[in-house]
Parts: structure tokens; sequence; C-alpha cells
């Protein structure tokens, strides 16, 4: 039996370190390499690629490449419009399916077994597959709005929102992390009174803080991403998220490649803000969450 010294402990500790060092600078390389080409001229980001300068900022560094994307595409409005359909159904999803996963869980009723096993199989169905059938029924679903009774859901925010607020990976995680959960709280709970949906509010989702995190950042990333569907339902350019955006970018006749990267570079500043933000929450409620005697 081999005896652990102080020594190995700290060999095994430097080598893990190093592992993930490397792991780290193997993912920051293609952020560093679009930010930097960003900043240089097409000759200069061309002839760079070929050496260690191409992650360096060295030669002519300017943002005119920001200012000349800018001029030729509402770049501004691309990522608002993202960010803000990204943050809408990232919200609605993480309560819709919590409350679902919720009454999988803790509630009894009757043909859940089987509605959870139908809920499941969707997973397999790929979103594509479905494409040409929501954009039938959103054409025609009517719309109670400001301006009275409306008719078709094209060119609009909720299109791009409603249909994904129900996610069957979503549940399937909430429910997974609700099953761990020690059930003498939510037992306690009844005990002192509670009702139904001030054990979800104040006992369960307080204790959520990994699964919400998880289901968040893999919900942004789903729908910042968005492509297909946009592009189907969205014609007009001042709802169009920053995918489609880039699409109409790039298919503007000799697009240099700095813009491009300015492009990419812009849309990538919300992803690493969200991932960062939720990585700090996913920490802290690891770090409190737990039982007390």
């Amino acid at each position: 039996m081999a005896l652990v010294t102080p020594d190995n402990h700290g060999l095994r500790l430097w080598t893990r370190y190093a592992v993930l060092l490397l792991v780290a600078v193997i993912f920051i390389f293609p952020l560093l390499f679009m930010a930097m080409s960003s900043l240089k001229p097409d000759q200069q980001l061309l002839s760079d690629t070929n050496s260690l300068r191409a992650f360096l900022p060295v030669g002519d560094i300017s943002f005119q490449n920001y200012s000349d994307a800018f001029d030729r595409a509402p770049i501004g409005v691309f990522v608002m419009n993202s960010v803000l359909i990204t943050g809408a159904t990232v919200l609605l999803t993480l309560f819709v399916c919590s409350l679902a996963a919720f009454s999988f869980v803790f509630l009894d009723w009757a043909g859940r077994g089987l509605i959870f096993s139908v809920l499941l199989a969707t997973l397999i169905v790929p979103y594509e597959s479905i494409f040409i059938p929501m954009l039938l029924m959103v054409s025609q679903l009517p719309w109670i709005g400001f301006e009275g009774l409306e008719w078709g859901w094209l060119n609009t925010y909720r299109v791009q929102i409603i249909p994904f607020i129900a996610d069957g990976l979503t549940i399937f995680l909430f429910v997974q992390y609700f099953k761990d959960l020690p059930r003498e709280l939510i037992e306690a709970s009844r005990v002192e009174g509670a009702s139904w949906w001030m054990i979800y509010r104040r006992v369960v989702m307080p204790l959520s803080g990994p699964v919400i995190a998880t289901a968040a950042i893999l919900k942004f990333l789903f729908m910042y991403n968005q492509y297909l569907w946009p592009l189907m339902v969205v014609q007009a350019e001042e709802i169009r998220p920053v995918m489609v955006g880039l699409g109409y970018f790039t298919d503007q006749l000799n697009v240099p490649w700095g813009e491009v990267m300015a492009y990419l570079t812009i849309i990538t500043i919300p992803v690493l803000a969200f991932y960062l933000s939720l990585q700090r929450m996913f920490i802290a409620s690891v770090a409190s969450t737990g039982v007390k005697g």
C-alpha cells in the first residue's frame, strides 16, 4: 500500500493545475485570436496567421474594424434583440420547467409517470423536424395585443420566445435534481402548514442553484445560437437576432475579415458575461447548499 506523502500530494496538485491550465489555454486561444484579429487590417491579419503574432496585439492596431462593422450593419440592434429574446426565454423556461418538475416529483396525480415518459421521448425528436409544422401553426395563431386581435405571429418577438419555453431536457434536469433533495424538508414544511407554492418558492428553489445555473447556460447557448427558426419567421431587420444578422452581414460583397472578427467578438461578449455570472452563482450555491441538523 503506497503512502501519500506531502511531496507526492503537492506534485499531484501541481500536475492537476498544469493540465487544467493547458485545457484553459486551448479554449482561450480561438477567442484570443478572434479578438486580436479584430484589431488588425486584413493584410496584417492574414500575414500574422503564420506565427504567434496572430495572438498578440502587435502591428497596426486600431478599432477601425469595429467602426466599419457598425456602419455596415445594425450590430447593436441584433445583439440587443438576441439578449432580449434569450433572456426572456431563459427566465420563462426556468420558471415553467421547474414548476412542471416540482409537480412530477412532489405531487401525486394520476398519469404523471406516463406523461413524464412521453416527455422524455420528445428528447429524441430534433427541433428541425418540427419547424415546418410549427411555422404553419404560428402563421395562423391569434394574439391579443395593445392594438387588439391579431392573426399570425410572424415578424414578432413572441414567435422567437414562446415555442421554446417548454423544454423536455430542462424539465428532466430539474426532476433529477429535485429527487435528490431531502424529503424531510418537504415533510417538515407541510407539517408547518406551508402551501405547495410556498414550498416551491422558499424551500426547493433556494436549494436548486446548481441545476438552475446548468439549465440556464444550456438554454442560453441554444437560444443565442438560433439561426434556422428566426430565419424562417423573421424578415424585419429591427427584430433579427445576432446569428441571422451574421448571415446578413457576411452575405454582403467584399466584407473584410477584420470586420467579421469584430462582429464575432461583439456577439461573444454577452455569452461570456452570462456564463461568468452564472458560474459565480453556481459556486456560491454549491458552497452554501446543505442541511443543518
